[in-house]
């Protein structure tokens, strides 16, 4: 029988302002320990369908018109991002959103905060991060702003995970890196899944490094998810660049 969903997205609409719709018709599921793409060209529809699962699509002055998101079986469409952060869903946003001004080491310590673990507790946390992201060790006395755009984004998601997720929402980890940093940060996504078992819902432009790393896989189109499968599955269609590329001119 098909695993129990970790979570589930149920024909959800988007509409921001009260007009204007970026989601039409989005349903996704992902089971535990599974990496899911969320592939689509800009403007398809992939971050503001993250945003609506975190609940951080209200900061933008949208909302769930129509359908439902549940996790755990249990519907939190209407929940707060940080109540959700503290029952296992964490969206390390686009952009590489860390202070500039703080530390590496102090950045990742604002991750911890959510638990409030003691001393040793916290201390142990950072270790481990910092075995996942060896990068990270050796610039843990430099300012965030002051790393590179790779480490920034590696520093995001490392602080996310401090709050010892089940669910990480992983919107355009590729965006403005060199392909050898992408294919790095792609590898600890996926030792974490193996080792840690959790799970990843990854929004992406670049189609190849997703699916080489992805259980699955959803191609979404104007607020629509258009196909979705396994890698293989994928791959076998012999028109799917050109339906993606397709996808990508009526976006």
């Amino acid at each position: 029988m098909p695993q129990a969903a970790l979570l589930s997205v149920d024909a959800i609409e988007v509409v921001y302002g009260g007009s204007v719709l970026a989601v039409a018709d989005i349903s996704l599921v992902v089971r535990p320990n599974e990496i899911i793409a969320l592939l689509g060209a800009n403007g398809a529809g992939k971050s503001t369908t993250l945003k609506a699962i975190s609940g951080l699509v209200h900061a933008d002055r949208a909302g769930i018109s129509r359908g439902s998101v549940r996790f755990h079986d249990k519907d939190i469409t209407s929940i707060a991002p940080n109540i959700l952060a503290g029952r296992g869903i964490v969206h390390v946003l686009e952009g590489r959103h860390v202070f500039p001004h703080l530390t590496v080491d102090e950045n990742l310590r604002v991750g911890g905060f959510l638990r409030r673990p003691g001393w040793r507790a916290a201390e142990a946390d950072l270790e481990q991060v910092y075995g996942w992201f060896p990068r990270l060790k050796t610039k843990r006395r430099v300012q965030a702003g002051l790393t590179s755009g790779g480490e920034q984004q590696m520093l995001a998601i490392a602080r996310a995970l401090l709050t010892r997720p089940e669910l990480v929402l992983l919107d355009e980890p590729s965006m403005g890196l060199a392909p050898m940093i992408v294919d790095e940060i792609f590898e600890i996504v996926g030792e974490l899944n193996r080792s840690r078992r959790i799970s990843f819902l990854i929004a992406e432009q670049t189609m190849n490094v997703a699916l080489r790393h992805a259980d699955r896989a959803y191609i979404i189109d104007s607020g629509k998810v258009s196909l979705s499968g396994t890698p293989a599955e994928l791959r076998s269609r012999g028109n799917l660049h050109e339906f993606y590329l397709g996808a990508a001119v009526s976006a």
